[in-house]
């Protein structure tokens, strides 16, 4: 009898067995490589320095430009990438996310850098870096837009394409060009010599 109880106590427990699936894996958490733009650090901290750059090199633009052209755009990037850079850390928020502290990363310092030593040239230097750092700006927001890891941030990043579109249309039709020297003087002339 006792091996009976056994035996049916085995079969119960077999059946309880099947009833009750194993416990799923452990799932590792996936490494977030925090400089990769399609997740929320990488893409943060690429955005805030962009957003600075182009307040900065702007302020440059206000000091050493006398171009009315320049210096309008730089005004209007001041306000606009200010307020694109607030709406980004708002939308971090927004998403649990405590956005870094801003900070110029090192290829947009070293193009500050060369801004500062273009001397007579600064505005088609200006130009050129408006140029290619909106094209960088643009690419940014449009990969996290589409493939980017929180929604808040994919939606802050559709909406600042229009801006960074317009920004680039309109640092390549700026009108600039490289300081043109006045002519050298003309020595006076004599009344009934030609010329």
């Amino acid at each position: 009898m006792r091996k009976l109880a056994i035996i049916f106590g085995g079969a119960a427990l077999l059946v309880a067995c099947q009833n009750n699936p194993p416990p799923p894996p452990l799932v590792t958490p996936a490494v977030v490589d925090p400089t990769d733009p399609l997740f929320a650090p990488g893409f943060l901290a690429k955005a805030a320095s962009g957003d600075l750059f182009e307040i900065q090199s702007s302020q440059m633009a206000l000091q050493m430009s006398a171009n009315p052209a320049v210096r309008n755009y730089a005004n209007l990037l001041i306000a606009e990438h200010t307020r694109m850079s607030q709406a980004t850390m708002a939308a971090a928020r927004s998403a649990g996310i405590v956005p870094p502290p801003p900070a110029i990363l090192p290829e947009q310092q070293a193009v500050l850098a060369q801004l500062s030593a273009a001397g007579p040239n600064f505005d088609v230097a200006f130009r050129d870096a408006q140029i290619t750092a909106h094209q960088g700006a643009l690419g940014l927001m449009q990969n996290y837009a589409a493939s980017g890891d929180v929604p808040a941030l994919r939606t802050a990043a559709q909406q600042a394409i229009p801006a960074i579109q317009m920004h680039l249309a309109q640092a390549q039709g700026l009108q600039v060009g490289p300081v043109a020297l006045p002519p050298p003087p003309m020595p006076p002339r004599n009344i009934g010599e030609r010329g």
